[in-house]
This record gives C-alpha cells, sequence and structure tokens, in this order.
C-alpha cells in the first residue's frame, strides 16, 4: 500500500501560501523603479562599461564578510527579531553611500551585505532555527540567491525549490566544512564555491541597485531609500525561506514541497 501524503493543518497551508507570494514577489528591480518613476534599465545604460566585472567582485567579497561576521556572531539567547532597527541601519548606510556615489559601493556593499545578512539571521531565529547550526547559518547566505529574476522566476511554481536543488551540493560541502572548522580560512574551497553561486544571483539585484543610485540627483535622500527597498526585498525572501524551513521541520520536506506546488 502506497503510504499516505502528510497533509498540512489549515493555518500551516495559510503559512505557506504567504511564504509563496513573498518568494515569488516582482523583486527589488520593479519596486525601484516604481520608487523613482522610470525604469531602473535607464540606470544601468549610466554603468560604467567594466561595471559588471566590479559589481562581481564587491558581491562575492561582501557575501564572504556577511558569512563570517554576521551570523557567527549573533546572540543565541533572544528569539524576536527586530527588522525595523536593520532597516534603519541599512538607510543610513545607503544615504551614505548614495552621497558619495557609485565609487562608495566598494565600501558601502559590505555593510549593507552584513547588516541584511545580520536581519536574515533574525528571522530565522525567530522560526525556531538555532544559530548554532552549521546549516542554518548556510540557509541565511541561500537567501541572497533567492527573488532575483530569471527565467523560471515569473511563471514557475516551484522556481524557489530549484533554486535551493542547485545550491544543494554546495551547501552539503560547506556545512561539511564549517562542521570541522570553528572559523572560516580565507579561501576555503568548499565556501568559497558556495559564495561564487550564490553571488551569481546575488550581483544581479546588486547591479540594479547600483543602477538605482547611478541615475542623476538621487542623492544621498534616494540612496537611503534604495537600501531601505534592498532590505525590504531580503526580508520578505527570508521571511518565505524560514517559514517554509519551519514548516519542513513539521511535515517533511517533500509534504511541503507539494503543498507548495499545489497553491
Amino acid at each position: 500500500m502506497a503510504k499516505q501524503e502528510k497533509q498540512l493543518e489549515p493555518q500551516h497551508l495559510d503559512q505557506l501560501r504567504y511564504a509563496k507570494q513573498l518568494l515569488e514577489n516582482p523583486g527589488f528591480a520593479i519596486k525601484a523603479s516604481n520608487l523613482l518613476g522610470k525604469p531602473i534599465e535607464k540606470g544601468i545604460e549610466l554603468l560604467p562599461a567594466t561595471w559588471q566585472d566590479k559589481v562581481g567582485e564587491f558581491t562575492r567579497e561582501a557575501l564572504m564578510v556577511a558569512l563570517k561576521g554576521a551570523v557567527l556572531t549573533m546572540s543565541k539567547a533572544e528569539t524576536d527579531s527586530y527588522p525595523w532597527w536593520h532597516k534603519a541601519a541599512a538607510t543610513i548606510t545607503g544615504a551614505a553611500g548614495g552621497f558619495f556615489g557609485l565609487p562608495a559601493l566598494a565600501i558601502e556593499l559590505p555593510v549593507s551585505t552584513t547588516i541584511m545578512c545580520r536581519s536574515i539571521a533574525d528571522i530565522a531565529r525567530s522560526n525556531g532555527e538555532s544559530l548554532t547550526d552549521v546549516q542554518t547559518k548556510l540557509a541565511c547566505i541561500e537567501v541572497f540567491a533567492l527573488g532575483g529574476p530569471g527565467s523560471k522566476d515569473d511563471a514557475s511554481e516551484t522556481a524557489y525549490f530549484a533554486m535551493r536543488a542547485a545550491l544543494s551540493r554546495a551547501v552539503t560541502e560547506a556545512t561539511e566544512y564549517l562542521a570541522a572548522h570553528t572559523i572560516a580560512e580565507e579561501g576555503a574551497p568548499a565556501l568559497v564555491r558556495l559564495v561564487v553561486l550564490v553571488a551569481s544571483r546575488f550581483q544581479v539585484q546588486v547591479t540594479e541597485k547600483a543602477a538605482a543610485q547611478a541615475i542623476p540627483v538621487i542623492g544621498a535622500i534616494s540612496g537611503g531609500a534604495i537600501n531601505y527597498l534592498f532590505m525590504d526585498h531580503f526580508q520578505d525572501m527570508s521571511r518565505g525561506h524560514f517559514t517554509v524551513r519551519r514548516l519542513e521541520r513539521i511535515y517533511g520536506p517533500q509534504a511541503v514541497k507539494l503543498a507548495y506546488e499545489r497553491i
């Protein structure tokens, strides 16, 4: 006899439905374009020709800084999340970056990414995740690969799980590495592979952020607003991600995935 599929309780199904709405939102670029009143592609046209390479380098460095400096230092005692504090900090950082323009991205991005990573970890902890668990730490980094544009993001119901599957091998290798090392060593291959994969997605949204700040007369005020939206976007991704993970701990990954696909 075939094993009967475990059904989600109505309140948990509602939570999964909300998580799916978050994970499939229009994304940072749409929010930024709405704020600025003009397509973000116009800002991309203003970026220097070599900017993509620079953004890739900045993105990888920012993620590694966040991995080493954010989750590893989070307090285990608290259970509540404080998204408003992290949004305020990101807004201030973005205002400073907006004031100094694109050259400041190399300095501002690691700071902003670390603040975002701490907020992501905060939300993870509020969903019952243990920040002493290596898998939780890496799940926080996974969030930066979620919610970006792509061929599967607009119409596919399985884009979220497809992304997790694409990262699964790198996550497993990084988990094994961190289980044997208390401090992330510089250039550890397992961590570098994971960061490179996540950065390839996160870079798209970093480019969009840089493009928004490249539009003339944005200045410090709008630079702060862009960072607010940047933080808001990844907080939404983390709420969706860790809601799914919480439900997986209750019902198992397969039952949650099937319910997600049916919504």
